[in-house]
């Protein structure tokens, strides 16, 4: 009754009516015309901005691409180390062949630069973590190389005559093949963040190969125990390698890829480089080859030094 004279134009609202009609105003809604067809802002999680989503996909291109430009200049230059190294012993072959150097020289000269110019390429390779898995590529062909020729499964009379002492094919089995293990066990363990593998590869390739060197030219004067060593050969090995190492730091430390205190690096590469000279010294060539004995000896020495 009361409800129906609230609803019915014309008639006035009195009394009952009248409470509730107050009631009616506070309590029902408003009708469905009046409500607006979207709510003034969406929940947070229903929200999406574009732009994000196209900084989040250019990241990802972005790093794409870095990772596809380190792989590309990796194999640029492992293509082109491994056709440097090519090149060089191929020009001391023509140089053993045509007798303009002998083969003992020779195989000396690629000893000592193959080794050092394979350390000094290391910068050429990306900042990747695979960078240091590309450039040990070189020194895993040359070993295959070598076993391949050791083994006489295949001939390469060039490369036979380059790095042998007497151009025996099974010669390349020893020195030879630990040698390129080495340059392999240095990329890939220590690479371009450490001393240890620049000093060691240095005392192997300049100390050890000068000293042969040297030792052979004006080594009449003999090592009281050790008959097959001299005192030029000692006094060589340790000023080149001092020299050499000191001057591969220097290389990589201007570079930014290490950072030294050089009055205390000089110290410790003079220790390395002594330690290295006395076992290079001792009556062990039947026992252990220079190639694993040096370098194991400047490794463990340059970590005890240098830490790291």
């Amino acid at each position: 009754m009361g409800y129906g004279a609230i609803m019915s134009p014309g008639v006035p609202a009195t009394g009952t009516t009248l409470s509730h009609a107050r009631f009616l105003s506070h309590h029902v809604a408003a009708p469905a015309s009046a409500l607006p067809l979207f709510t003034a802002t969406l929940p947070k999680h229903v929200l999406i901005k574009p732009s994000g989503l196209r900084r989040t996909r250019g990241a990802v291109l972005s790093a794409a691409a870095g990772v596809g430009g380190a792989v590309l200049q990796d194999a640029a230059a492992t293509a082109l180390v491994v056709g440097g190294a090519y090149a060089l012993v191929s020009t001391f072959d023509n140089l053993t062949r045509r007798n303009i150097i002998e083969q003992t020289l020779s195989r000396k000269l690629v000893h000592i630069l193959s080794g050092l110019l394979f350390l000094a390429s290391w910068p050429i390779f990306s900042a990747s973590t695979g960078a240091r898995y590309f450039a040990s590529v070189v020194p895993s062909l040359n070993c295959l190389r070598l076993v391949m020729n050791g083994l006489s499964l295949t001939t390469d009379e060039g490369l036979i005559k380059s790095v042998s002492r007497e151009g025996k094919p099974e010669e390349l089995l020893r020195g030879p093949l630990y040698y390129v293990l080495v340059l392999i066990l240095c990329a890939i363990v220590f690479w371009r963040e450490s001393p240890v593998g620049m000093i060691s590869l240095a005392m192997m390739c300049g100390g050890d190969g000068i000293a042969d060197i040297m030792g052979r030219r004006f080594g009449s004067v003999k090592i009281p125990y050790n008959p097959q060593k001299s005192w030029a050969g000692s006094i060589s090995m340790f000023l080149f390698g001092f020299l050499v190492s000191i001057g591969m730091l220097y290389y990589f430390a201007v570079l930014g890829y290490i950072q030294l205190e050089w009055m205390q690096t000089l110290e410790r590469v003079a220790l390395v480089s002594f330690v290295a000279t006395l076992i290079e010294s001792l009556p062990t060539t039947g026992i252990v080859d220079d190639n694993i004995s040096v370098p194991l000896a400047s490794m463990v020495t340059s970590l005890l030094v240098f830490g790291y």
